[in-house]
């Protein structure tokens, strides 16, 4: 006996689309009640009415579907958009930037794990972006408050051998591999060890827990963009085993035109 399909119905923010055919498209959200989720909208290529223009990466959509199993495909019935960022969209930088956050998201999300933290978490920072300037601190600490909701999160707070909390003044490397930070007497030179000050350290652990409103009022310097930016990006290669594209089209963008 064939097993019914279940019908569902859940918020979420379009991850990406893969063309499946001339007329179908795969596309994966990130729901609000069932974490990453992938589906096939039949006729999504042709239809001006069931799918108009509600695909496109980082909207935040309704949709209904149904499904089998969740380890299979889904069958998106229909998706409607209800927030587009249209002035997120209206800026290049902006636009990177929140395409960066949902590239991040779709690597750290196991398909069919729920995490409502992730949801809000793509939420507050997408209506950030709408709200106030592109800034490195908003892409830095949306990177931290990632790591730490999918169980990444580096150890910054104190030596990872001896245990001596950060002070100032003290001189810090960080190791990728070992997902922390040592301290000078503790440091035993590696190949992959990034150096870095006490007051990027310092910058990394307040953004990860401030409120989000005051966000705005962090301005990183030269040398603490560029540290926490080598620390960040270097340790997300190496959780991830790979370079974030977006990453690169977003850098690659920013040295030609911003």
């Amino acid at each position: 006996m064939t097993a019914a399909r279940e019908h569902l119905k859940t918020t979420g923010f379009v991850l990406r689309t893969l063309s499946y055919s001339e007329s179908d498209l795969i596309v994966s959200f990130y729901s609000h009640d069932y974490g990453k989720i992938k589906g096939i909208a039949k006729g999504a290529k042709r239809s001006k009415k069931r799918f108009a223009n509600v695909f496109e990466p980082f909207s935040l959509t309704n949709i209904i579907f149904t499904r089998k199993s969740r380890d299979m495909l889904a069958f998106i019935e229909s998706c409607d958009i209800i927030d587009h960022y249209h002035d997120i969209r209206q800026d290049m930088e902006k636009t990177l930037i929140a395409s960066y956050f949902i590239d991040l998201t779709d690597h750290f999300s196991p398909e069919g794990k729920k995490n409502e933290n992730i949801f809000l978490l793509l939420q507050d920072f997408l209506l950030l972006l709408t709200k106030e300037k592109a800034s490195d601190a908003v892409v830095r600490f949306f990177e931290m408050r990632l790591l730490k909701l999918a169980g990444f999160e580096p150890a910054l707070d104190c030596c990872i051998v001896c245990k001596t909390p950060v002070t100032n003044g003290n001189s810090y490397y960080f190791h990728a591999g070992e997902g922390g930070i040592t301290c000078s007497a503790c440091n035993k030179t590696q190949r992959y060890e990034q150096p870095v000050s006490a007051g990027t350290v310092r910058t990394l652990l307040l953004g990860k827990d401030m409120d989000i409103d005051k966000i705005k009022l962090i301005t990183l310097t030269d040398s603490l963009a560029r540290e926490s930016r080598s620390i960040l990006t270097g340790f997300i290669s190496h959780v991830l085993g790979r370079e974030v594209k977006s990453l690169k089209v977003m850098e690659q963008v920013r040295n030609l035109y911003l």
